[in-house]
């Protein structure tokens, strides 16, 4: 199919006098818009609208500052690569681009193909280097510097000439290295061997990436806690309305399907799973929803697993009783086994807890519920599942 032209977006204001004005395929597009609003030519916010917003007020929620949200998040990655003695990261993966810069760009085909990719050194200017023909997408991010074209270099774009694209690649990042101190220690989120083999050949140092960006999203600032109770608050009434449409009949696709229009219309992004099951489908757990139909009496279990408002992940786990019938004994004892082992596993959180102490006094379930339990007690939860979680014994532990 042959797509339509379309007009190229305004030129950005002028440079004051005295300026050094980069190229202006480096140069960030104008300025963003207001949340919940929307700029003159195709520039709109992403976030939630007013409908949303009003839905927060009436539950005494406010929406996150986001400079201060943003700030915050950059301040715990750099704070993180000091630990390690790191010049700077280089990161590949959606979600800790969008952790360090808030840059958000076709997210779920991203993660699985590498043509985006931010430099974050530890002291200077961000550098976005975007996916072709995408980089106005970068207005109003005041972290990011410049926004560069990316090269990409994984074999859908690169082909037989992917080693010789890669090189290219490894230049210019190994180019901003020497720019921004010399460190030559670069940690590095996801690398293809290739590209990890031309780091090395300029003289790099690679480190680990993944626990720079899981350690640095442990711990959560008060602008991400508000946009976490806003998520949460978004993925509940896309919850409600789901279960109004729970009836005899019903198939549990088209259920879960009412999960993921509340989320997109409440400006939520994306659901990662499909965990949703009913009847005798709801043992052994983890398997995805089909097009069986529910009936009277059926236990309907999901996990919303969804990437809600401003990114960030609302994961809520919930049983319900399908039709007006009384649950049956067989349900209520089901119900009392997993009340009993969430109180008393809620009851352990504090600060200052060990994840082994949490591990070592965590309720046992009943023998007959063992075999096919959940693989971890708890999990710590951000832009998505992460870090810290519940560990078997033995596994080292670190303070909540």
């Amino acid at each position: 199919m042959t797509m339509p032209a379309t007009p190229a977006a305004a030129a950005p204001p002028p440079s004051p006098a005295g300026a050094q004005t980069p190229p202006s395929w480096r140069r960030k597009i104008g300025a963003g818009p207001p949340r919940g609003g929307v700029t003159a030519g195709q520039f709109v916010d992403i976030g939630p609208d007013a409908k949303t917003a009003a839905e927060w007020a009436l539950r005494g929620l406010t929406p996150p500052d986001l400079a201060a949200l943003r700030a915050y998040r950059l301040a715990r990655v750099r704070e993180q690569l000091a630990a390690r003695d790191c010049g700077a990261i280089l990161l590949c993966d959606p979600l800790n681009i969008r952790y360090a810069c808030d840059a958000s760009n076709m997210q779920v085909w991203c993660a699985h193909n590498a043509v985006r990719y931010l430099f974050l050194p530890l002291d200077g200017p961000l550098v976005l280097f975007e996916f072709q023909s995408s980089r106005h997408l970068a207005a109003g991010l005041d972290l990011i510097a410049e926004v560069r074209p990316a090269i990409s270099w994984n074999y859908m774009h690169g082909g037989e000439a992917l080693a010789t694209k890669a090189r290219r690649w490894a230049a210019e990042i190994v180019d901003l290295m020497v720019a921004h101190g010399g460190n030559r220690r670069l940690a590095v989120d996801r690398v293809n061997p290739e590209g990890a083999a031309a780091l090395g050949e300029l003289g790099l140092s690679l480190h680990n990436g993944e626990a720079v960006m899981e350690l640095a999203r442990v711990v959560k600032g008060a602008p991400e806690i508000a946009a976490m109770r806003c998520a949460l608050a978004a993925c509940e009434a896309a919850m409600a309305e789901m279960q109004a449409a729970l009836a005899p009949g019903v198939s549990e696709i088209e259920l879960w399907s009412h999960l993921h229009a509340g989320n997109i219309k409440r400006g939520g992004e994306w659901i990662e799973t499909r965990l949703l099951t009913s009847g005798a489908r709801t043992n052994p757990w983890l398997q995805e929803c089909g097009s069986r139909q529910i009936q009277a009496g059926d236990l309907v279990a999901f996990d919303t697993d969804l990437i809600g408002p401003d990114g960030y992940c609302a994961d809520i786990s919930r049983t319900w009783l399908c039709g007006d019938r009384p649950a049956s004994g067989t349900q209520r004892d089901l119900f009392a086994v997993a009340r009993q082992h969430i109180d008393e596993n809620r009851a352990l959180l504090k600060p200052g807890v060990h994840l082994r102490e949490l591990t070592e006094k965590s309720d046992r379930l009943p023998e007959a519920y063992r075999a096919h339990r959940y693989p971890v007690v708890m999990h710590g939860v951000g832009l998505c599942d992460g870090s810290p979680r519940g560990l078997s014994r033995g596994r080292r532990a670190r303070r909540l």
